[in-house]
């Protein structure tokens, strides 16, 4: 089995090229029903958003992931491999885990931090799941992402500090006032932007949200968003100025919204500060505006500073925040260590159940004629010597499993048993006999390793190491 990943991203393909292989939600599970009909492939997920479209998969030793992968995602959507692989990126072993991690705890986003990513990998494992295209393998790696992606929102700041426009803006004005409790704002314009600031106004707890458009009915229609919201004739902004204390304006005016000479009169009768935040480029407030006194203007290029800044700042915790995706990959790898015990001793008890059987046959012809008891004795005894010769290998192999030297005790018990061997006992007992043992761990982060396949000592393996 291994692991495999293609995708493409706002770091790889312009939107143009994104919006051509998205899976909106009611397309969704047919998508993954598809790519789980594909011949090779085990398990899979697909991950898609706005900035992202990922293919995930566990996929058979005799099948090509990536090429199967691309090839699925560029024929769905109707397109051709080649118009799609100069945008695309595979990774294949390790290097997926690796991704699928540092993408929960946003540390591939298109703004570093951000929250949302780590919901929109919850809804696509909640997909796949759903769809029965994920089993034990992508239901403990995913599990595995969202604990990394959860541990670096509440153990690093990488989230804390703003770095959008609209919610540096609401924090200046919060180091400003110290609370927007109690603060009434204006809000000029009624687009994206003026959104995404009334949201985090709102939030903050602003007594009242007056917002203010060309078109009084998209004034209207922002404001019925909040509680506090209450939209005013656009022509009717000056005589409220002196009742607010912060405005924001984000309009598409070609010309100032706010200029000096209008604002004077409440200006001059002014005893709390007004802070004025422009966010618009043309710019909708005067510069000259600011040579009032308790009145504050800040520009983009202003807030810019405070963005650039903040970006430093999670950038410094992005290291914190790689540490943790590390701890979280070697726990999903020790998951895996420990998964493989069970096929072992499996395989261990059908190999000594074989041996038991087979001398029991050479004995029964010894013995001659024996009695349905006394057969049942020699039964039993027999099961019983072997169970307790296999007693204390099982309670160890089971220790260790998962532990800092699990692989090398269960390397070291599968090249003591033979289990590895060409022709073993019971190897014919199905997919145990080909995958299990950390052949399987190898395959699936795609590594090399000395190991006891390559029939060397048992007392050399007290380490395994990467070739």
């Amino acid at each position: 089995m291994h692991l495999a990943l293609v995708g493409l991203s706002h770091k790889t393909a312009p939107v143009d090229i994104r919006e051509k292989v998205t899976f909106p939600a009611d397309t969704l599970a047919d998508a993954l029903t598809g790519l789980a009909a594909e011949e090779g492939i085990l398990e899979s997920l697909i991950v898609s958003t706005c900035n992202r479209t990922e293919f995930y998969a566990v996929t058979t030793d005799e099948a090509d992931g990536p090429a199967l992968l691309g090839s699925f995602m560029a024929n769905y959507h109707g397109l051709t491999v080649d118009a799609l692989q100069p945008f695309l990126y595979t990774q294949t072993g390790e290097d997926v885990v690796r991704h699928l991690f540092r993408v929960a705890a946003s540390l591939d986003s298109m703004v570093l931090g951000e929250a949302q990513i780590l919901g929109q990998l919850k809804d696509a494992y909640d997909a796949a799941f759903e769809a029965g295209t994920t089993s034990r393998i992508f239901n403990e790696m995913f599990r595995h992402s969202f604990t990394a992606g959860k541990r670096v929102r509440t153990e690093t700041a990488i989230g804390s500090a703003p770095v959008s426009i609209s919610y540096a803006a609401v924090e200046l004005a919060k180091q400003v006032f110290e609370t927007l409790e109690g603060r009434n704002v204006l809000v000029l314009g009624a687009g994206k932007m003026s959104e995404l600031t009334a949201t985090h106004l709102a939030a903050n707890g602003v007594a009242r949200l007056l917002v203010a458009n060309r078109t009084f009915a998209r004034a209207e229609q922002l404001a019925a968003q909040f509680e506090v919201g209450c939209a005013i004739p656009f022509e009717e902004r000056y005589e409220h100025l002196r009742n607010v204390d912060i405005v924001v304006s984000a309009t598409a005016a070609e010309d100032y919204v706010l200029t000096a000479d209008a604002l004077e009169p409440s200006a001059k009768r002014r005893r709390d500060p007004l802070f004025l935040i422009d966010i618009a480029v043309p710019r909708d407030i005067d510069p000259a505006c600011a040579d009032f006194r308790q009145v504050y203007v800040y520009d983009v290029d202003a807030l810019n500073g405070i963005v650039d800044a903040n970006l430093e700042q999670r950038k410094r915790e992005a290291k914190a925040a790689e540490v943790i995706v590390a701890e979280e990959m070697e726990n999903f790898e020790t998951w895996l260590e420990s998964m493989e015990v069970v096929p072992t001793i499996t395989e261990m008890r059908e190999q000594a159940e074989a041996i038991r059987a087979e001398e029991l046959k050479r004995a029964y012809k010894r013995l001659g004629e024996l009695s349905d008891a006394d057969r049942k004795v020699v039964e039993k005894l027999t099961e019983a010597i072997t169970n307790k010769m296999l007693h204390e290998p099982t309670t160890q192999l089971r220790k260790a499993g998962g532990g800092r030297r699990g692989v090398a005790v269960l390397e070291t018990t599968r090249y003591l048993f033979g289990l590895d061997r060409e022709g073993a006992e019971g190897e014919g007992s199905g997919t145990a006999g080909q995958d299990t043992g950390f052949r399987l761990i190898r395959s699936l982060l795609g590594r090399r390793a000395t190991s006891a396949t390559k029939q060397t000592d048992p007392l050399e393996l007290g380490e395994w190491h990467e070739e």
